[in-house]
């Protein structure tokens, strides 16, 4: 299992310069991964390019671009350009989205994301391993009257998908390579999430699917006052109803109720648990909640955990 994190430099003045900082600290630690948010600001694939190749040997990913308010031409174009500027190391990660975001930010109807999800990917597909499309769906054409290939990236791109409820699940089992759950602890993968999309790459005749567990946490001795602030920071996906449903099938109630957070005992053990519950990667987001000394001492675990 390896083990990687997600880099999150906002709060800098130079977002690009911190990113790279930052991955070359997680690198140095022994960590196998840097990934990157996509909301409304920096361009996540071209920053996982970016990073990349600055830091030789660091996997690197997005997790995870929303497919509203997108098309499968430009986000191919984007992941084999990544692809080709890190040789081989990107890894492409979608999402449904929110209904908060896609209609208050694009002005698009949430509508059926599940059936635009199988779409995407299906296209996005075709474009990323023949660098050609000649797809016409209900939702979404994609066709390629010039070819789309990026030399370089000939190998294709992984592909994985944001999912956690029964349908996009399915979806990614039949049609990605794996998934990135976020928020879903060790008994809603075991119980729910990996057997699901499992039996649904093994239906379509696809590889066991890669789990990415995304897991909110950070190795801390102040662990009251840092469970206090990760509550208010997740507290947002407590709103959304495919995390209400995740946490819960977790034993949670509240989002903080899955998140990881105490001295170096706790978190290993945590870890071993979401392997133990089928994740074939864990990346760990928020690690600077706490400052850098703690956010140095979490990688230096993890690193340590990184098979």
């Amino acid at each position: 299992m390896t083990v990687g994190v997600a880099l999150n430099a906002t709060d800098t003045d130079n977002q690009i310069d911190a990113s790279v900082r930052l991955a070359e600290e997680a690198a140095a630690a022994g960590l196998r991964s840097a990934w990157f948010g996509q909301t409304f600001g920096a361009d996540s694939p071209q920053l996982a390019a970016i990073v990349g190749r600055a830091v030789p040997g660091l996997q690197v990913g997005t997790s995870a671009i929303p497919v509203f308010g997108r098309h499968p031409l430009t986000v191919a174009g984007q992941a084999l350009t990544a692809q080709a500027a890190t040789h081989g190391r990107y890894h492409l990660g979608l999402a449904l989205g929110t209904k908060f975001l896609t209609e208050g930010g694009f002005g698009l109807p949430f509508e059926r994301p599940v059936a635009r999800l199988r779409e995407f990917l299906t296209a996005l597909r075709q474009l990323t391993e023949t660098g050609t499309a000649d797809f016409h769906g209900e939702l979404l054409t994609a066709a390629t009257p010039i070819p789309a290939r990026v030399p370089g990236a000939d190998a294709g791109v992984p592909l994985l998908v944001a999912a956690m409820g029964p349908q996009a699940l399915r979806a990614s089992g039949e049609l990605a390579d794996g998934i990135l759950p976020y928020l879903a602890g060790p008994r809603a993968l075991a119980e729910h999430i990996v057997p699901a999309v499992t039996a649904a790459a093994e239906a379509a005749g696809r590889p066991a699917p890669r789990i990415v567990a995304l897991v909110h946490g950070v190795v801390t001795d102040d662990v009251d006052a840092v469970r206090e602030t990760a509550t208010e920071q997740l507290a947002f996906y407590e709103q959304i109803p495919s995390y209400a449903r995740v946490i819960e099938l977790s034993g949670g109630k509240r989002a903080v109720d899955v998140a990881v957070i105490g001295d170096e005992r706790t978190v290993a053990e945590e870890v071993r648990r979401y392997r133990d519950a089928g994740a074939t990667e864990v990346v760990f987001t928020g690690t600077e909640i706490a400052g850098d000394a703690d956010r140095l001492r979490t990688w230096a675990l993890l690193g340590s955990l990184a098979g």
